[in-house]
């Protein structure tokens, strides 16, 4: 199949390297022109601009950083207009509720399939090809698209037909990694506090009552103060935090919490801390406390 790819971040590229392996041929487009450098290596095309990406595919993967990009690159870059009548596009960014209904109908006018398809994973397990991905979409685009997500995923999950359930259930999982983050910096500075080390208490919980990915991805890089290489962004967290707060206010739904993440991630970014890992968030509520090194 021919498929376009773009947005070759931490994320895209070994999303984009799946398909090339799985022998699809791809096209690829990144606004740094050498992250696509390792992409040709491997027999991808390398587009000149982002709507050359487009031209002719039957499939259009996007994996862009946020709400501007995706409308700067796809919308107002001619990416779409670019697209054949008929051709699918799946959008793996975690972009805010007001956006993928402006992109419904964005890719309606057009005669255009579209899929929101964000991922739960960090880059190594992108790579791998072991990311969980939720999918919405129109049944006839999902199905045309569905053989290559398993490309991408271990597991795809199923929301719907309408695409704002699967953006809704990516920026509320967002939520719940934060949440979880900040539970464990507290947590760990309280113990701290009383002499016992982060890593021996995230030892304890990550092993009995919170044997998850989470908190044993993200609980050892606060037990060893490690917040590179960096999984995801500081920076992009916060802006999560932003899509969560802004899709609750816009339904009334109280969530008190995402307002001490939005503080904690504000005060980290006021640190200069953008470019770490975001569950160097911990080193906070450290400094609140006169833990931190």
């Amino acid at each position: 199949m021919r498929i376009g790819f773009i947005g070759l971040g931490s994320m895209g590229a070994g999303m984009a390297a799946n398909l090339v392996k799985a022998g699809h041929e791809v096209t690829v487009w990144n606004r740094s022109p050498e992250a696509a450098a390792p992409l040709a290596g491997q027999g991808a095309t390398v587009a000149a601009k982002a709507a050359d990406a487009a031209n002719g595919v039957g499939v259009l993967h996007s994996m862009l950083a946020n709400d501007a990009a995706v409308r700067e690159v796809l919308v107002d870059g001619g990416v779409l207009d670019a697209l054949p009548k008929g051709a699918v596009h799946v959008n793996h960014a975690t972009i805010s509720v007001a956006l993928a209904q402006e992109l419904i109908h964005a890719h309606e006018t057009r005669g255009i399939g579209y899929v929101a398809a964000p991922v739960f994973g960090r880059p190594d397990v992108a790579a791998a090809g072991n990311l969980q991905l939720v999918a919405a979409g129109k049944p006839d685009a999902v199905d045309t698209v569905q053989p290559l997500l398993e490309l991408l995923a271990a597991k795809v999950w199923p929301m719907g037909d309408d695409p704002v359930r699967a953006s809704i259930v990516k920026i509320a999982g967002n939520f719940m990694i934060g949440a979880a983050i900040e539970a464990m910096a507290e947590a760990t500075t309280l113990t701290r506090a009383h002499g016992v080390s982060a890593k021996a208490f995230l030892d304890v919980m990550s092993n009995t009552l919170f044997s998850a990915p989470v908190y044993k991805t993200y609980g050892g890089m606060i037990a060893e103060e490690r917040y590179t290489p960096v999984g995801f962004k500081l920076a992009l967290g916060f802006k999560d935090v932003g899509l969560a707060r802004a899709a609750a206010e816009a339904r009334r739904v109280p969530m008190p919490f995402a307002g001490v993440l939005h503080d904690t991630l504000l005060e980290s970014l006021s640190r200069g801390d953008a470019d770490i890992d975001w569950s160097g968030m911990a080193r906070v509520a450290a400094a609140r406390a006169n833990l931190e090194d």
